[in-house]
């Protein structure tokens, strides 16, 4: 029901919003729709809680909710927010079960954007949850819940809550005893922001993201289209290997989920999230060197020309002119791999000299 009341003149309050005490409003001197959230804080912190919700008001980011304005009213403070029209993602995720997850790496990049911008100007969110994203009929993920005190946490809070949030949508629930299911870029991004070291760089963070959520892992385009013809997967080889050669050391975790394919068929390797490449993309020697790095991609480039990972005996048929290549970078001994200008050479070969 409505409330009737105004606050500072101008917001006339309406129905609730949810649970709490947010409410939808009228801006009466704008015309247009807001939030209205009471910020229900003892008196000896209603200062710094008007401060601090200050701050928020000087963030713009599009896909941040915006605080409007921090009025007083009757001593205490109130936010005006942005009222944005969508679907929060728990109700989503609730009605309609988890995204998928190209959809769940957009939400992520969205919400990992705004909370840059957030942190950039000094401002932490301190509570987001799958309610407080909401997802707009434009595709775009919005973070409200900006101007409440965030309770004195700090930025790195704020990524681990986005990674719950991230779990909740690909899971349908939150983070709990057991882990995200599947070893999927995304999951895998999910257990790495979790894990109790701590997360990987923000700048990893939003790599993978902005990877998951415009272009397609390698292990998923596999299972989508069956295996490669040899020629793309050389010309995949040709741009992982510049990208090892671009690093001046060793990746350590080049596997199928970590290169990332565009529209046009263009690779990019992005960082790991944790140190290791799983089983079936380790060199035998396990030691992480430059020369294992060489071994994991012929491993990678053995799966994407014959859709599954190699074996001891595995035959080669698919790969054509690719098998010697891959013979020689999948070698026990690490002293006869090829040399990287001769891998480049043999590649391009395979390629047809396309890149």
């Amino acid at each position: 029901m409505p409330d009737g009341r105004t606050i500072a003149g101008r917001y006339r309050l309406l129905e609730p919003l949810g649970a709490g005490s947010v409410r939808r409003g009228l801006d009466e001197l704008e015309r247009r729709d807001v939030v209205v959230r009471e910020l229900r804080v003892p008196p000896e912190l209603i200062d710094s809680a008007t401060r601090e919700a200050r701050m928020a008001a000087l963030v713009r980011h599009a896909s941040i909710a915006r605080v409007l304005d921090v009025p007083l009213e009757a001593g205490r403070p109130w936010v005006i927010a942005e009222f944005v029209r969508g679907t929060s993602l728990e109700q989503a995720v609730r009605s309609r079960g988890p995204l998928p997850v190209a959809q769940a790496a957009r939400m992520g990049v969205c919400v990992l954007a705004a909370l840059r911008a957030a942190h950039a100007a000094g401002v932490v969110h301190g509570r987001l949850d799958p309610g407080k994203v909401l997802l707009t009929w434009t595709g775009r993920a919005v973070l409200a819940g900006f101007g409440v005190p965030s309770l004195s946490v700090r930025p790195s809070s704020d990524l681990w809550s986005l990674a719950a949030t991230l779990h909740f949508a690909v899971e349908g629930r939150p983070p709990g005893q057991v882990p995200a299911e599947g070893a999927d870029p995304l999951r895998s991004l999910v257990r790495a922001m979790l894990h109790p070291s701590g997360s990987p760089s923000v700048e990893v963070v939003a790599d993978t993201l902005q990877r998951l959520a415009l272009d397609q892992p390698l292990d998923r385009l596999v299972a989508a289209l069956g295996p490669l013809p040899p020629a793309e997967v050389a010309g995949i080889g040709l741009d992982v290997l510049a990208q090892l050669q671009s690093l001046g050391g060793v990746h350590g975790a080049v596997q199928p989920g970590s290169v990332f394919v565009d529209g046009e068929g263009r690779a990019r390797l992005v960082a790991p999230l944790r140190s290791g490449t799983l089983p079936d993309y380790t060199a035998p020697e396990g030691a992480q060197s430059r020369e294992a790095d060489l071994w994991s991609l012929g491993a990678t480039l053995f799966t994407a020309v014959e859709g599954r990972p190699p074996a001891p005996g595995a035959p080669l048929a698919r790969a054509g002119t690719l098998a010697r290549v891959l013979f020689r970078l999948l070698s026990g001994n690490p002293a006869d791999r090829p040399s990287v200008d001769e891998l480049r050479r043999d590649l391009r070969a395979v390629a047809g000299v396309r890149r």
